[in-house]
């Protein structure tokens, strides 16, 4: 499944209306303990704040997002969901994959908060080869040697 990294920030939002509908599934499949504010309440929000998100995309669809702000020293990640019909089909892998290289190649770490950091995240992100370093409030993702 070739996916690619696609970006979305309030821009990008206003003047791509299949953007618009493509976040809007994924968040709709998102459990209701990862977004427990309306779909449109919480895009519209994380946008406005001039915040992103970084989304995979796969035949001109983004079927994966998360929300990602940037401190200018790390980006932090949250509210990472992928939809329902591409679950279990590496595409969340991909997407954090493809995040860390942005990432590195940015030079900026990466981080998230202890409360968005699901127990299905944690283990994801090991297994891709991340190391998470708790801090006070948040962890920091550190890749280890021989990881992606």
């Amino acid at each position: 499944m070739p996916v690619t990294l696609h970006p979305v920030d309030r821009t990008a939002w206003e003047e791509d209306a299949q953007a618009q509908l493509d976040l809007a599934r994924i968040y709709a499949d998102a459990p209701s303990e990862r977004l427990p504010v309306p779909v449109d309440a919480f895009i519209q929000g994380h946008l406005s704040d001039g915040h992103r998100f970084l989304c995979a995309r796969f035949n001109e669809r983004l079927i994966g997002a998360v929300a990602q702000r940037d401190d200018g020293e790390a980006w932090w990640l949250s509210h990472f969901c992928v939809r329902k019909p591409t679950r279990r089909r590496g595409v969340g892998t991909r997407l954090l994959t493809l995040v860390g290289q942005a990432a590195q190649a940015e030079r900026r770490a990466l981080r998230a908060e202890l409360s968005q950091l699901q127990l299905a995240d944690q283990v994801l992100l090991t297994r891709l080869g991340y190391r998470l370093l708790q801090h006070s409030g948040f962890y920091e993702l550190l890749m280890v040697e021989g990881g992606q």
